[in-house]
């Protein structure tokens, strides 16, 4: 998604302006978005909320499934629009987000200066004239912090699955048409070990106010069925059968 991600300075980004997002083709290769447990809620009612294993800083994340392949969104139309109530937050910072620096916690905002939505005529200013930091930026500031701050829930989230090993790989098979779609690579909560926990690990959950994100998270696998209908209508439109043209 992102091109050319560098950190926003004003001098070199004074000239700089951003335009709205009007469309989403920059999301269109995109067929994972990281979400923040905050966003189970509304993100599981459409998508499939699956774990991904980042295995160089030895974690898990989780994220929607957009696609039932690599650089495949279902969810992006062929003119832009993104067909769906909720689009991940992650999606929506673009084209900035939060990078941190060195080894120190300390994150600066960073934006995609290749991004069609910056440019130096059209949109709001990034700073004034006098240098100082537009509203719009004092805006991404406060998003990107609170998806900071969500972010850190979320990772304390994935280190106590993973610290009772409750997650297993997805293996998971589904009909698109004639064709029977492989979903693998990705982690999912063992609903047999969550069920078998031990009623004082059961109460922890609770106390940490996991059950809720947890629950999102099973129920939402079977999202997976309408990502393959999702799919198949998409390759009727574009592939009609004979039967459907018109000769």
């Amino acid at each position: 998604m992102f091109k050319k991600l560098v950190p926003l300075n004003k001098e070199h980004h004074q000239s700089l302006r951003i335009q709205p997002i009007n469309g989403f083709r920059f999301a269109a290769n995109v067929h994972v978005a990281a979400v923040m447990v905050h966003e189970f809620a509304r993100a599981s009612a459409i998508y499939p909320i699956v774990f991904i294993e980042n295995t160089h800083h030895d974690k898990f994340y989780p994220a929607a499934l957009l696609g039932l392949e690599q650089n495949e969104n279902l969810f992006v139309t062929e003119d832009g629009h993104w067909q769906a109530a909720y689009i991940p937050a992650v999606i929506r910072r673009y084209p900035f987000a939060l990078a941190r620096l060195g080894e120190d916690d300390i994150f600066t905002v960073c934006v995609d200066e290749e991004s069609e939505l910056v440019s130096q005529q059209e949109g709001n200013p990034l700073f004034s004239d006098s240098g100082e930091p537009a509203e719009v930026v004092e805006q991404v500031k406060r998003f990107l912090g609170e998806l900071q701050q969500m972010e850190v829930m979320t990772e304390a989230f994935c280190r106590f699955l993973k610290s009772h090993n409750l997650f297993s790989p997805l293996n998971m098979q589904v009909r698109v048409g004639e064709k029977i779609q492989n979903v693998t690579g990705c982690y999912v909560i063992n609903e047999q070990r969550f069920a078998n926990l031990s009623d004082e690990l059961f109460l922890e959950i609770r106390h940490q106010h996991y059950l809720a994100p947890i629950y999102a998270h099973l129920t939402s696998l079977s999202r997976t069925e309408n990502l393959a209908m999702l799919k198949q209508g998409i390759r009727a439109v574009r592939h009609p059968s004979d039967e459907d043209q018109v000769h």
